[in-house]
C-alpha cells in the first residue's frame, strides 16, 4: 500500500507541475475534470447521483460547466450569476420533479458546485494574477507543507487531541508544528524567488499567507472526515490508488484555495 501510495503521490505531483507551469486553457481545463470528478464524488455520498440518470445531478454539472466557462471565457465578473442561475434550476427540479427529491439532497447539490468547483477555481484564478507562476504554488506549501510538519511533529510530542471524535491522531501540538511549519516554508520559498518578486517584501506576507493557508488546510481535512463519517464511507472513490478519490486528495487544496487567492490579493 506504501509503495502504491507513493508511486500515485509523485504522479500527481509530475502533473501538477506540469500543469501548473502551463497555466492558460491546460489549467483551467484539468481543474474543471477535476472538479466534475469531484462533484460527482460527492453527489453519490449525499445521494444526489444514483445509478440511473438524476436531473438535480445534471444541474450540478452543468452549473460546473458554466462557472469555469465563464471564469475562462468572461471573468470572474459573471460567475454570480452562474451560481443564482444553478440554484434556482436546483429548486425548478426540485419542484417539478417532487418528491423524488428531498430538501437536503437540493442544498447539496447547490452544496457540491460550491464547494468543489468555485473553491477549485480560485487556483486558476490565482495562476492568472502578475506573478501568478509563482504565487499559486504557495497553495501547495501550505496544504502539503502544514500535512507534513502536522504528522511529524505530531508523533514526536504530540499529546493532546485535536478533535477526540473526528480525528483521534491528530493532536494540538501537531496543528500548531503544521502551522509553524508552513510559515517557514512559505518564507524560505519567498526568500528563495526574492528576485522575481521584487524587493523581498513579500517573504513575511508569504509566511502570514501560508500560515493561514495551513490553519484552514486541517480545517479542510477535518470536514471532509466529518462528511464521510456522517455516510459512514472510508473514501470517497479509487480513482487515485492508495489515496482514494478526487476529493480524499484534493480536501485541504479545496478550502485553501480561495484563502490564499483572497490573501494574495490583500497583501502582495
Amino acid at each position: 500500500m506504501f509503495r502504491t501510495r507513493l508511486i500515485s503521490g509523485i504522479m500527481l505531483v509530475l502533473i501538477a507541475l506540469v500543469v501548473i507551469i502551463t497555466g492558460g486553457p491546460v489549467l483551467a481545463a484539468t481543474l474543471f475534470i477535476i472538479s466534475e470528478i469531484g462533484v460527482f464524488e460527492l453527489y453519490r455520498v449525499l445521494k444526489v447521483q444514483d445509478a440511473g440518470f438524476s436531473p438535480l445531478a445534471a444541474v450540478g454539472y452543468l452549473g460546473t460547466a458554466a462557472y469555469y466557462a465563464i471564469v475562462f471565457f468572461a471573468g470572474s465578473a459573471y460567475t454570480m450569476t452562474v451560481l443564482l442561475a444553478t440554484l434556482i434550476l436546483c429548486m425548478g427540479v426540485y419542484v417539478f420533479t417532487y418528491p423524488r427529491y428531498r430538501s437536503d439532497q437540493v442544498t447539496g447539490a447547490f452544496f457540491g458546485v460550491v464547494y468543489v468547483a468555485v473553491m477549485l477555481s480560485c487556483i486558476y484564478e490565482l495562476r492568472i494574477l502578475d506573478k501568478g507562476v509563482y504565487l499559486v504554488w504557495l497553495v501547495f506549501l501550505a496544504s502539503w507543507g502544514c500535512d507534513t510538519c502536522a504528522y511529524c511533529v505530531g508523533k514526536l510530542i504530540g499529546k493532546h487531541k485535536m478533535t477526540t471524535k473526528l480525528s483521534p491522531k491528530k493532536s494540538v501540538e501537531g496543528g500548531i508544528g503544521g502551522v509553524a511549519g508552513a510559515a517557514i516554508l512559505g518564507a524560505v520559498y519567498g526568500l528563495a524567488i526574492a528576485g522575481k518578486m521584487g524587493d523581498g517584501s513579500h517573504i513575511a506576507s508569504f509566511a502570514v499567507i501560508c500560515a493561514a493557508g495551513g490553519l484552514i488546510s486541517m480545517v479542510g481535512d477535518l470536514a471532509a472526515s466529518a462528511i464521510k463519517r456522517n455516510h459512514d464511507i472510508k473514501d470517497y472513490g479509487h480513482l487515485i490508488p492508495g489515496h482514494g478519490g478526487i476529493l480524499d486528495r484534493f480536501d485541504s487544496v479545496i478550502l485553501i484555495a480561495p484563502v490564499i487567492y483572497y490573501l494574495a490579493l490583500a497583501l502582495l
